[in-house]
């Protein structure tokens, strides 16, 4: 029964959790596509979407499909690994892949929309890798910024540090990683930073833990629509949660839609 509980815990932490996650050896493809609604952004910031802990590309074209009838150049962006390893390292990777999509797109700005760990591994870029200077906008959606007692858990049954997972270890409550990342300012440089969470996200707990200080727009989901329940997952998914990212990339007010599909 142990193991059995062990495998189902160690499936959902891994493969939400530490999301997401590209390999960016060419120049990335962008997955732009002409809008006539009051939000066609031809002209905008390029978007990229970045993937949570073992979040494929492919998981986030829902969200993707949303900004590109929006009129968004967008870009998804897959962890290396599937964001098992170290998250610096996954960041540094990440700074090469926003240059390409700057070279390729000619803009001096992209606009950032990351799932999960994926805002950890942006956060890093924005605070330790100088990318405040070629980021304009920073949405998160369900990341554990301040941490997760999910990736406590394996510890908690006997099975030690994550059962070596870097990424879910430096994921912890009280890692020497998020120490360091959350030492100082939150929110550095002329970034506007936006973070949306949900009640029901099963994976970041407690749900607090994924807003951060220092001048960022904090939106919990259900403080504006009470009924509406929303996953983890159903971040990327969800047309109420979609709402506030749009508005966050126009630099609005948050109004979230509850009926929104």
């Amino acid at each position: 029964m142990l193991l059995r509980k062990t495998a189902l815990v160690l499936a959902l932490a891994t493969a939400a959790l530490l999301a997401s996650t590209a390999t960016a050896t060419a120049a990335p493809a962008s997955t732009t596509a002409a809008s006539t609604t009051p939000f066609a952004a031809a002209a905008a910031n390029p978007v990229i979407v970045v993937g949570g802990l073992s979040g494929v590309a492919v998981a986030y074209e829902p969200i993707a499909a949303r900004l590109r009838a929006d009129g968004y150049r967008t870009f998804i962006y897959q962890l290396p690994g599937l964001g098992l390893g170290d998250i610096p390292t996954s960041a540094r990777a990440f700074a090469s892949y926003v240059d390409q999509v700057r070279a390729s797109t000619g803009a001096a700005s992209v606009d950032v929309v990351a799932h999960s760990e994926g805002g950890l591994v942006s956060r890093y870029y924005l605070k330790r890798l100088g990318g405040t200077a070629t980021v304009g906008r920073y949405v998160s959606l369900g990341t554990p910024q301040y941490g997760t007692y999910v990736a406590n858990i394996v510890a908690f049954l006997g099975l030690g540090s994550c059962a070596g997972v870097v990424a879910c270890q430096q994921m912890t409550i009280g890692s020497a990683f998020l120490a360091d990342l959350n030492a100082g300012d939150d929110t550095p440089g002329a970034v506007r930073y936006t973070t949306i969470r949900t009640l029901q996200d099963e994976l970041v707990r407690p749900t607090g833990n994924a807003a951060v200080n220092d001048g960022a727009t904090n939106v919990l989901i259900q403080s504006y629509c009470p009924l509406r329940v929303v996953g983890h997952l159903g971040l990327v998914l969800d047309g109420t949660a979609y709402t506030i990212v749009r508005s966050a990339l126009v630099d609005g007010s948050v109004r979230p839609n509850c009926l929104a599909l």
